[in-house]
């Protein structure tokens, strides 16, 4: 029952952000486009609810020449190739914004597992073990706001496993609340890191 009424509020609340939202994703655009050249939008292959690939959108935070299908981390000095105003979007993660339609047409969720890219083959096959791969993605989840960036795959999808375990409206709750904390306080934002929280330690 609770996924219909989660898949409901979904369509409700991410209508109403749109609309709220829209003074302020068009002034975004305007200054990616001022920035910039290239497009205000970014598109990617991403694996969906029971792995069905699906285009992403993100204001893009990048410039035009970065490999578009190569995870952050992998790429060589992935700072550089960070626009001044990415950096400001990615820091508060207003690039993210974009994916409100991603969720009005159902091919994201607004709590869920972060989706992988179309060759993130390793955190695919990891999150298969926990049934990660089942649910819808969403903008936000209970791996973003326990680690995001810093943690290593095998722990993020054992943490994307716990969040499908615990599927509920308090633990919806308690990621949506958590990453208004996280954002706040830029918790797990580590550009072109992955493990950074588990080295540290």
């Amino acid at each position: 029952m609770y996924p219909i009424i989660k898949r409901l509020m979904a369509i409700i609340l991410s209508v109403t952000a749109i609309i709220i939202l829209s003074p302020m994703m068009l002034l975004i655009a305007l200054v990616i486009k001022i920035d910039s050249k290239g497009p205000v939008f970014f598109k990617q292959k991403r694996v969906g609810k029971n792995k069905k690939h699906f285009m992403i959108y993100k204001y893009r935070s990048m410039y035009t020449d970065t490999p578009a299908d190569m995870p952050t981390h992998l790429l060589k000095d992935p700072n550089a190739m960070i626009t001044k105003v990415g950096k400001i979007l990615r820091k508060t993660s207003l690039d993210e914004l974009p994916q409100l339609i991603n969720i009005l047409k159902g091919e994201m969720a607004i709590v869920g597992p972060r989706p992988a890219l179309w060759n993130q083959y390793d955190l695919i096959e990891e999150r298969d073990k926990y049934k990660a791969n089942d649910i819808r993605p969403g903008l936000t989840g209970w791996a973003q706001i326990n680690g995001r960036d810093e943690l290593e795959i095998d722990e993020k999808a054992k943490l994307d496993g716990y969040y499908v375990d615990h599927l509920n409206f308090f633990m919806d709750m308690k990621c949506f609340i958590g990453t208004f904390l996280s954002v706040i306080k830029s918790e797990g934002v580590v550009e072109g890191g992955t493990g950074q929280k588990d080295k540290e330690k």
